[in-house]
């Protein structure tokens, strides 16, 4: 075990005496001034002597591993800044990064923030048509890609005229070359020592995250250089994060949490960390851990549970000692995860809870602090967080009673607006609060427990049932992998709760282990939260930021439309 001092000592002190004044002082910032994320995650650390340390070492599926010191990623940003500059991209257009994990994404990224454009990172296993809507709510000037992921672009390139430049990072013919393709190497590009970068302030614009909606279009999520206050204190707090430490955040910068939390975080505190680039194993990502010796790993729940379905002896076959902090992130992460990765690691996952909207967390668990498994854990110092009554969406402080969870909007990395959707925007605030549309409960020791998303909760017979208390009892019997809860119509009592189950390799699905599953559940859930029926299914249908998407269920139960599904991703 490790014995060390936390960069949080107490919760309660450092929640009584915090400012974000602090913070920005730390980070040598005065309101007014200069801020630019890209600076912050490069140049700024070579400032401040780290030059030569290594900021990222990168890995494919065949195990092949490059590595880029700070001053690497200061001289490779300012060429793709310039390089973009000479196309004729300026301050304020949109730049997508349609990309696998590969380096480029990440130096490509800070790259189009030191030029003042905004960058728009999308999954790279979006088809044409979800990356059409995207592309087109923006009116995206650029897009950084791959020559696997041409082809989608060339068939709806037609349709977007205001899409001046599709940029391929590793094309080495020019002759394979379209219409508005070019092509930029980052092995072979003229470094650039010196770029003007551009004079954002606070409020400028960064970065345009999209999320995908229960219906209609996916909203385009509008950040600012002023979140990476937010975003360095807390991956400094809620990550724990030290000078020597070798982070590995899992997390696709296609997500919110790949960005704030696998660039931003992370580099804003001049830490070195590691992308692997290679599809889902529990073997390959044991392997990874002890191959660079990762300190910090911070994952999902999705993820967590799938490594528990392959077992212990994986586990043993691998030197995990090198790891001193698990952090999660995504789902809630329910109470079985925790002890099991205390068993298996010698320590426990801390939950996190935060949204795309909100760019940083907002409840956390602590290393200085007791975790409760189960529990989203408490408040970040500096956030005004809270619960509004279901209803009225008015502030209440009753211990044990759930309601929505509700922010005081202020805190730096809130969103500024959805493109071109403030009509939306507006409808997410009420009564001076920030609505997450999540429901929980606090209790007596201020820890937060998750109930679902409001639009997840199960109305049976007039009483509300929340998904997560049903999964995670479900989880608890040894042969399930993965459950999800969802409401199913009943003429009696509205809905009743239905269970879909993925089972653990071994399990096979039969009534006679259905009937064992609702026979070891009984004693843990209320005749109401019971399931009156399980499915078992091969997988859950989740998005690939590991949200497993239980309106999908629901709809099929109700014979409903499904709504946008261009995030869904079955696969790990």
């Amino acid at each position: 075990m490790f014995n060390f001092m936390h960069n949080m000592t107490s919760y309660e002190d450092t929640f009584k005496d915090f400012t974000w004044k602090s913070v920005e002082e730390e980070l040598g910032y005065k309101p007014g001034d200069f801020i630019n994320i890209g600076d912050y995650c490069t140049d700024r650390n070579c400032r401040l002597g780290r030059a030569e340390k290594k900021a990222l070492i990168w890995q494919d599926h065949h195990g092949n591993v490059k590595n880029y010191t700070f001053d690497d990623l200061r001289v490779l940003t300012n060429s793709i800044a310039q390089y973009l500059k000479s196309l004729g991209v300026k301050s304020g257009d949109r730049v997508c990064l349609f990309m696998d994990k590969v380096p480029e994404l990440y130096l490509g990224f800070l790259g189009i923030l030191k030029l003042g454009a905004i960058a728009q990172p999308l999954y790279s296993a979006f088809g044409s048509e979800s990356l059409f809507t995207r592309l087109d709510d923006a009116k995206t000037t650029a897009i950084i890609t791959q020559k696997k992921h041409v082809p989608k672009i060339r068939t709806i390139l037609k349709d977007m005229d205001y899409l001046k430049y599709v940029i391929v990072v590793d094309e080495t013919d020019p002759t394979h070359s379209k219409d508005k393709e070019y092509i930029f190497n980052l092995d072979t590009c003229k470094r650039v020592e010196s770029f003007d970068i551009f004079p954002s302030t606070a409020e400028t614009p960064s970065v345009l995250h999209y999320t995908s909606g229960t219906t209609g279009k996916p909203k385009g999520a509008q950040h600012v250089h002023y979140s990476v206050i937010s975003q360095y204190i807390t991956t400094k707090y809620s990550l724990d994060v030290k000078e020597d430490d070798i982070y590995w955040c899992t997390a696709d910068p296609g997500w919110v949490t790949g960005t704030s939390y696998g660039i931003i975080g992370p580099w804003a505190n001049g830490i070195t960390q590691c992308v692997l680039d290679s599809g889902f194993t529990a073997d390959n990502w044991y392997s990874f851990i002890e191959k660079h010796k990762i300190t910090i790993w911070y994952s999902a729940p999705t993820a967590i549970r799938a490594l528990m379905k392959e077992g212990e002896e994986t586990i043993k076959k691998h030197d995990m000692s090198s790891l001193r902090y698990l952090a999660s992130i995504g789902e809630p992460l329910n109470a079985e995860a925790v002890l099991w990765s205390d068993k298996v690691f010698g320590m426990k996952f801390h939950d996190t809870f935060w949204q795309t909207e909100t760019g940083s967390m907002v409840v956390s668990n602590y290393p200085c602090m007791k975790v409760k498994p189960g529990s989203m854990g408490k408040p970040f110092p500096g956030m005004e967080v809270g619960l509004v009554d279901i209803k009225t969406h008015k502030p209440f402080d009753k211990k044990g009673v759930v309601g929505i969870i509700a922010i005081k909007p202020g805190w730096p990395a809130m969103f500024r607006t959805y493109w071109n959707n403030k009509e939306t925007y507006d409808k997410k605030f009420e009564n001076g609060w920030y609505l997450c549309g999540d429901r929980a409960s606090i209790d007596e020791d201020g820890y937060y427990w998750f109930v679902g998303r409001d639009d997840d909760v199960i109305n049976t017979a007039g009483h509300l049932v929340g998904p997560f208390e049903i999964e995670s009892a479900l989880l608890e019997h040894p042969a399930v992998a993965e459950s999800a809860a969802v409401g199913k119509p009943d003429p009696m009592n509205m809905e009743v709760v239905k269970a879909f189950v993925a089972l653990k390799k071994g399990s096979e699905p039969s009534k006679m282990l259905e009937l064992e599953i609702m026979n070891f559940i009984r004693k843990k859930l209320s005749p109401l939260a019971m399931p009156q029926e399980v499915e078992f299914v091969e997988s859950l249908p989740k998005t690939r930021s590991g949200k497993i998407m239980r309106r999908v269920l629901k709809a099929k139960e109700w014979g409903q439309e499904i709504g946008d599904i261009s995030t869904l991703e079955n696969d790990m």
